[in-house]
């Protein structure tokens, strides 16, 4: 009988009873710098519904507090969650600090389900150590590791 709002192509499945929309977030900065855009996905319903996260999710109970995270580590949240974008702090440490430029800001009362390891990092850290871009497979830890680059070639 809730809702459930996902970043957008975070759905894998659901059960019967569950409808899946697009839904638009209408504040212009969260569509600019949030990271998924103007669009979010709405599960709607009763039945059991699937998405897909990377790394470890944390759930947290928001009971009137604010949370501010990476916007990239947002999963999903109850529609009892206010949801915006805001500036990562002063210019210096937007620039040095390595972490993004923006945040996202959760207040209000209700879940919302984090990440530690977003696809779109764990993409970048597959390629740089792929050897073909550069980087190197050492640190397998294991004896078939060896045998597997004799085996192949390298």
């Amino acid at each position: 009988g809730g809702e459930l709002i996902c970043q957008k192509d975070s759905f894998l499945a659901a059960a019967l009873g569950t409808r899946v929309t697009m839904k638009f977030n209408r504040r212009l900065g969260t569509g600019f710098f949030g990271g998924e855009g103007f669009i979010l996905q709405s599960l709607q319903g009763d039945g059991m519904a699937f998405i897909h996260a990377g790394g470890t999710l944390v759930k947290k109970e928001l009971k009137g507090e604010t949370l501010r995270v990476d916007t990239g580590c947002l999963v999903a949240f109850t529609s009892g969650i206010d949801y915006d974008i805001e500036r990562a702090g002063s210019l210096k440490s937007m620039v040095f600090g390595g972490e993004g430029l923006f945040l996202a800001t959760l207040k209000g009362h209700g879940t919302v389900w984090l990440q530690s390891l977003p696809f779109s990092r764990m993409a970048d850290r597959i390629i740089a150590h792929a050897p073909s871009a550069g980087g190197s497979d050492r640190g397998e830890g294991s004896v078939l590791g060896g045998i597997g680059r004799m085996l192949d070639g390298r």
